[in-house]
């Protein structure tokens, strides 16, 4: 076995599961199937009101229960998501979409495409989620630079100086005082509004108005 098949199977055996889907054989085979594999297995139907907080990979029948409903369950689910559907049809593609399903596994249930569906959901739901870190990431980077910049421009016109050298002011507090630029610049902005909110202006010569 390589080390990678390894740190797979690995994750999936910690993998926290829920399976949703009506208590007949097929259920009770997808149940004890997982759980042979050593992962920690609930079963659930009806649909229950919500996903557990330490769920983090679902098994879900579509067509059983109303689409709306069950989206509505997922969305509320930090989880991979793996669609079970009986047969191929548009209604059914349409729900793994809505459902955002991370993989898909038909009826009557075999062992080797749930193991390989398993592995699947559980790889693209822990990208989808690197993905949206990054775009976090990105998204606090770019507001962070526009505070500094409109922090920036509330130096200049309050100081009568360049660009670069407001830019510099707040650069050398933010060293000074071991903190991050941006936290200077919403210091300036607050400030600035603070006496916006009293009425008060700042000329470049630093006279009040």
């Amino acid at each position: 076995m390589t080390a990678t098949l390894k740190r797979i199977l690995n994750d999936l055996r910690q993998a926290k599961i829920l399976v949703v889907h009506p208590k007949d054989e097929d259920g009770a085979a997808l149940v004890d199937h997982l759980r042979r594999l050593g992962c920690e297995v609930r079963a659930a139907w009806p649909p229950p009101a919500s996903i557990p907080g330490d769920i983090d990979t679902v098994f879900v029948q579509v067509g059983e229960a109303p689409t709306d409903a069950m989206v509505s369950l997922i969305e509320g689910a930090n989880a991979a998501v793996v669609a079970i559907v009986t047969y191929e049809s548009p209604t059914s593609i349409k729900a793994i979409i809505d459902l955002n399903a991370h993989g898909v596994i038909t009826k009557p249930l075999r062992q080797l495409g749930v193991l390989t569906q398993f592995a699947l959901a559980r790889y693209r739901y822990g990208y989808e989620g690197r993905l949206a870190n990054k775009v976090r990431k990105l998204e606090d980077t770019l507001k962070g630079r526009r505070t500094i910049e409109k922090a920036v421009k509330v130096l200049v016109e309050m100081n009568g100086v360049d660009e670069e050298t407001a830019y510099k002011l707040i650069r050398d507090q933010a060293t000074s005082k071991r903190v991050a630029l941006v936290s200077v610049a919403e210091g300036i902005l607050a400030a600035q509004e603070a006496m916006r909110t009293f009425g008060f202006g700042i000329t470049a010569q630093g006279n009040q108005k």
